[in-house]
């Protein structure tokens, strides 16, 4: 049973922000896989079919991958993790939400491990910094737009 990311993972990368916006947007925000490519550029494609419960597969596409997602815990409205093998590369992604003094901190933190990583360590530790850095911003940008 995964109950978080795996902290011993060649690569692991935690950021967090601040959203000015209720718990409840932020939240449904993020766990409306379907909705991800509206506001969230680097996703052209997603697709949940039923909600996210432990079990519960969703599928995306995002920098030229096809990813199928399972996810292994949700604590709604404050911590959802997901993973899963996607092109030799084992990902486990956690979220958290917090409210602090009327805004939200969003964290997330993501594990990877595999060949591929382990073949470009930092190079693959930069893209997905920067690919959690930029999901991040996104997700302030329309909770707090909204």
């Amino acid at each position: 049973m995964i109950t978080g990311i795996d902290t011993e993972a060649a690569v692991v990368v935690r950021r967090g922000i601040m959203v000015n916006a209720p718990l409840g947007r932020v939240w449904d925000l993020h766990t409306d896989v379907s909705s991800w490519p509206s506001w969230q550029p680097d996703i052209t494609a997603a697709r949940a079919d039923g909600p996210l419960v432990p079990g519960a597969v969703f599928h995306w596409h995002t920098a030229g991958l096809d990813i199928a997602s399972t996810v292994y815990a949700v604590e709604a409205p404050s911590r959802i993790l997901w993973g899963g093998p996607a092109h030799g590369i084992t990902g486990i992604h956690q979220w958290t939400f917090d409210e602090e003094d009327g805004a939200v901190h969003v964290r997330t933190e993501e594990s990877w491990d595999g060949d591929p990583v382990r073949a470009d360590v930092e190079g693959l530790r930069v893209a997905l910094d920067g690919s959690l850095a930029a999901w991040l911003e996104h997700l302030k940008k329309a909770a707090e737009s909204a």
